[in-house]
């Protein structure tokens, strides 16, 4: 492996992890920024139910998360809690730890979420090469046009249309995952592919501005670099234009593409909040959408700071990739 590289790739851990510490500090301090806090907010809930709520809870509750200390000391309670015991807090709108929930919903969300990403470049990038090679040409205005409706079209009135149509073909509007019944059955085959059949029309929602929106620059970053001198040079001296245009214009053009995945990655698990409301997914963004409504802090915080560490996570790779793609962005950052 290239010592460059590797120097590259530890300082940059190394930042990534410092920002995440930060990030936790942030986020800590806006969960206990509203007036109380979740145990009392709790208790009032319980109050107003007709249900009282033992002392010896209270005490207990608030000796475990430091309610009673100063904020530096529950910080580092709750922090130290996640780093050291995985322990995230409890989640009183669920009545469980918020461990239990983000076990429950962070699979379904992160194979949806991770199988559209995949989805959005495997059909972005090759698209964009061929608009911009075929410049002009019938595919090219297609997919322009394709790609210009995906991204003026909301993603939830997209859903709303390929239930409509799903049902008027199938009977079925194919909201969830799985057809009723199935959700608890054990696994096989019959349970695999229901989860597929369903799995379809979110995947083309949550996908499809992603995928449009990349075709474009992709597209836009090849004709740029087709139109180089380099490009011109390697034609006179008898290269073949395929060669040229897989071995240097692609690998250059994708510099732009590669810097998007940390974005597309947080666009992807925060975007599935709505469509996940209107499919009936069962997705950490409904969740995460319940928890704000009700200030449930600890539920709400910990998936804020899920979150930062996906954006920080697909930051990383981005930069990653984009030192791979190409050596001036590794060398520039290590003369810094």
């Amino acid at each position: 492996m290239n010592k460059n590289f590797l120097m590259f790739a530890l300082r940059k851990l190394a930042t990534m992890i410092l920002t995440v510490f930060l990030i936790s500090f942030v986020v800590f301090f806006i969960i206990t920024l509203p007036p109380g806090d979740f145990l009392t907010n709790y208790i009032g809930r319980m109050a107003e139910a007709g249900e009282a709520v033992s002392p010896e809870l209270i005490a207990e509750l608030k000796a475990h998360y430091g309610l009673d200390q100063p904020f530096v000391v529950q910080y580092w309670k709750w922090i130290s809690n996640i780093v050291f015991h995985g322990d995230f807090g409890y989640s009183f709108l669920l009545s469980m730890p918020v461990t239990s929930v983000i076990k429950a919903y962070i699979v379904p969300t992160m194979v949806l979420s991770l199988v559209t990403m995949i989805f959005t470049y495997a059909i972005s990038i090759p698209i964009g090469i061929y608009s911009a090679v075929h410049q002009y040409s019938v595919g090219d205005y297609l997919f322009t046009t394709i790609g210009f409706i995906g991204m003026a079209v909301p993603n939830f009135l997209m859903g709303i249309i390929l239930m409509f149509i799903s049902f008027k073909l199938t009977g079925n509007t194919m909201l969830g995952l799985y057809s009723p019944g199935m959700e608890n059955a054990a696994w096989s085959m019959a349970k695999f592919i229901d989860l597929m059949k369903h799995s379809v029309i979110p995947i083309l929602v949550i996908g499809l501005m992603n995928t449009c929106s990349l075709m474009r620059t992709m597209r836009g970053q090849m004709l740029d670099e087709l139109g180089k001198n380099y490009v011109m040079a390697a034609r006179a001296k008898g290269l073949k234009a395929k060669a040229i245009r897989y071995k240097y214009c692609v690998r250059a053009a994708m510099n732009p593409v590669a810097s998007s995945i940390g974005w597309s990655l947080v666009n992807i698990f925060t975007g599935t909040t709505i469509v996940a409301i209107v499919l009936n997914l069962p997705s950490m963004g409904r969740v995460m959408h319940e928890a704000l409504l009700d200030q449930d802090m600890y539920l709400a915080g910990s998936w804020l700071f899920l979150m930062a560490i996906m954006t920080v996570l697909g930051t990383f790779i981005s930069d990653l990739l984009l030192a791979w793609l190409d050596p001036r962005a590794r060398s520039e950052y290590l003369k810094g």
